[in-house]
Formats: C-alpha cells, sequence, structure tokens
C-alpha cells in the first residue's frame, strides 16, 4: 500500500500499523520477563513499598504465566484494532490517536517503575528504546500531516484509563480463558 499524503506529509502503514508493530516488540520483553521477575520480586516490592495496598500485591501475584501470555493476546486485539483504524482513516482516528498517546504514556509508566525500584522492571528496556521513540515520531508525522488532534490534560488522564481499562479487560478475558480465580 503507498502512502496517504493529507497536507504534503505521508501518513502510511509505518505510522499506523506500526504502532502494532512496536507494541508486540514491547510486549515480547515483558512476556519474557514479566511472569518471572514479579515472583523473584515481590517480596522485596511490599518491603519496600509498604504504602501500595495489600489488594495490589495480592492481584500481582495472583497472576500465572498462562494468564499473562493470554491477557498479552486479548491486548494484541485492542492495539490491533486501534492500528486497523488509523490506517483506515489515515491517521485520523481518535480511537487510534488515543491508543498511540496511551502507548506512549504507558512507556513513561515503565521508566518511572524503573527509577522507582532503582533498576529492571519488565518493560523498562524497550520502553526507552522503542515505546517513546516510536510514540513521538508517529506524533510528529501525525502533526505535520495535519491530523493530530491537539493533546489537553483530560486527553493524558483518558488514555491512561483506558490503558488501566483494556489491561483490566484483558486480565479478566485470560482469567476466565484460562480458568483461574
Amino acid at each position: 500500500m503507498t502512502d496517504i499524503r493529507v497536507h504534503g506529509e505521508p501518513v502510511g502503514p509505518a505510522v499506523t500499523l506500526g504502532l502494532l508493530a512496536a507494541w508486540a516488540l514491547h510486549d515480547a520483553e515483558e512476556l519474557a520477563t514479566g511472569p518471572r521477575w514479579i515472583g523473584e520480586n515481590l517480596p522485596a516490592l511490599r518491603d519496600r513499598f509498604p504504602g501500595v495496598p495489600e489488594p495490589v500485591w495480592s492481584a500481582m501475584a495472583a497472576v500465572e504465566p498462562r494468564e499473562f501470555a493470554v491477557a498479552v493476546g486479548v491486548m494484541a486485539g485492542f492495539v490491533g484494532s486501534a492500528a486497523v483504524a488509523g490506517h483506515r482513516t489515515r491517521g485520523r482516528s481518535g480511537f487510534y490517536q488515543g491508543a498511540l498517546d496511551g502507548f506512549g504514556l504507558h512507556g513513561l509508566v515503565h521508566i518511572a517503575q524503573a527509577i522507582a525500584v532503582r533498576g529492571y522492571s519488565p518493560g523498562s528496556v524497550t520502553s526507552p528504546l522503542i515505546v517513546v521513540p516510536f510514540t513521538l515520531w508517529a506524533r510528529g508525522r501525525l502533526r505535520r500531516a495535519g491530523v493530530l488532534k491537539p493533546a489537553r490534560a483530560r486527553d493524558v488522564a483518558l488514555g491512561l484509563a483506558v490503558a488501566a481499562g483494556a489491561t483490566v479487560i484483558s486480565h479478566a478475558v485470560a482469567r476466565r480463558v484460562v480458568g483461574g480465580r
């Protein structure tokens, strides 16, 4: 497929469908390291961050590797749908732009987590190498094409809320599929 020129700058598949590719690379890191890292680090995290409510720690401890893998697959459906919506609308889709922003913010959260634990946490390698740069690059391409919606503080909060909601839904579906609690 060829690039679509909107205001002189192309909005092609690398900008829109690239969201799914960047997400897949990032989540491959999370799949490879997440469950084991949580199992090995949860006791130390509980001690280090006593203000975190116990239900958060319990929820983290309850996620089994198979459930985590299925949840990543469910999330692929959300991200893939957003990427396709962006591709079909030449980057104009609010769903796509919101997912792109949520992806970038998600990367910043991973970086903040690594800072908080003073070391590696799942997703902290690909966040500064792939997630944040891809998001900034794609937003720049959308801006140059004249289709980027302005990001307001409300949009940031909504993007994080949607990402959190998609994560909760993904894990709920996964728990149902694998027969967990």
